[in-house]
């Protein structure tokens, strides 16, 4: 499949907003707090009018709590003072220790999102605050803090959020281009069904195989050393391949140059296991790892306990320790292992491989302590 380009290309855009940040601060002192300290429920002390954002502001005191309900405690506000404007704005409102100048532990909880502050025609939310700021007994119990010499100061941290307009910032044109799947696979499959190239053929009993040198060389480290190492002037052009099936050789190949198994749905369970059988051979022979392990997966569905004696002696006799180690573990996972006993395989297990009993032995001993 040819590489293909899109027609129209995408345009990306990005833009960017950073909110204009302003910070200001005012203090609002008191003198007289005594004084002031009965002037009425609802009347409040406002301080100067102080600038912040483009914005003018102030602070109200409510000696006597700002309702009814509060009457007990300091109210403390602040009043956006500009007519029929919005503003975001951000605020802590403290007292102050005037021994040490610091922030009081009589404050307002800082504000984790702006709050809006209209003072349109109706609106009601031109202030923000508390009405519980603080006791007045708790504030009068330290006054030697908070008011020495009949002087209370009220201090207002105040960040104006202005909202600006995204700015563009990026444009870029992408053209996409299509990109057909690899089909290097295909290609060597191809390159192995034509022949053209070929130098070298191997011939299992009637049939002949032409394929490249290279090839092999690069999938099999015992082909590599045949054809390429000190011994490859032992070797002709055409080369006999002994003690194997021709459509084992051809799977093999088939692997070789496309990194597959051969399909085997035309074969009933019986044949297959069997061609699995010799392609396993095949490939311990040849050192195709990956092949080989594909192989010994194939073999464990197969698993029963009228094969798992002869399949463990093939997986002992062609080095294929994880299809061994899954052959024991199946015969000791079995509650009669007397099947597997009177299977054909086992007597010629219990000749050719007597150390695989040992470990089959010793890992049911393991698992009977586990138990």
């Amino acid at each position: 499949m040819a590489a293909s380009l899109i027609p129209d290309p995408v345009i990306s855009t990005t833009s960017t907003c950073a909110p204009e940040r302003t910070r200001g601060e005012h203090v609002f002192k008191i003198e007289g707090y005594s004084v002031c300290k009965g002037f009425g429920v609802g009347k409040f002390i406002r301080s100067a009018t102080f600038s912040v954002g483009g914005h003018d502001w102030c602070v109200r005191y409510y000696p006597d709590g700002v309702t009814e309900a509060y009457r007990d405690y300091v109210s403390v506000y602040l009043e956006l003072m500009n007519r029929d404007v919005e503003v975001l704005a951000l605020c802590h409102l403290t007292l102050v220790q005037q021994a040490t100048g610091s922030p009081a532990q009589f404050a307002s909880p800082k504000l984790m999102a702006p709050v809006l502050l209209s003072s349109s025609i109706g609106s009601i939310t031109w202030s923000w605050g508390y009405a519980t700021f603080a006791t007045r007994s708790d504030l009068e119990a330290s006054s030697h803090w908070y008011i020495p010499d009949d002087v209370l100061l009220i201090k207002c941290e105040l960040t104006v959020i202005k909202p600006k307009v995204a700015q563009m910032s990026m444009t870029t044109r992408n053209f996409h281009i299509q990109v057909p799947p690899s089909d290097l696979s295909d290609n060597l499959r191809s390159l192995l069904e034509e022949g053209e190239g070929s130098d070298v053929s191997f011939k299992v009993k009637d049939e002949v195989f032409t394929v490249e040198k290279i090839v092999l060389a690069m999938r099999s480290p015992v082909f590599k050393a045949e054809l390429y190492g000190p011994m490859r002037d032992k070797f002709e052009q055409s080369i006999t391949i002994k003690d194997m099936e021709p459509a084992v050789f051809k799977a093999l190949l088939r692997f070789i140059y496309s990194d597959e198994l051969p399909p085997m749905d035309d074969l009933n369970d019986d044949d297959k296991q069997e061609m699995v059988k010799h392609l396993l051979v095949a490939t311990d022979r040849y050192g195709v790892e990956r092949m080989k392990l594909m192989c010994e997966r194939k073999l464990c569905k197969f698993l029963e306990a009228n094969n798992v004696a002869t399949t463990l002696a093939l997986a002992d006799q062609h080095h294929c320790s994880k299809l061994k180690d899954a052959c024991i573990g199946f015969i000791n996972s079995l509650d009669r292992v007397d099947d597997v006993m009177t299977s054909t395989g086992y007597q010629h297990l219990k000749r050719a491989c007597p150390s695989v009993f040992v470990g089959m032995w010793e890992k049911a001993a393991k698992i009977r302590k586990l138990q």
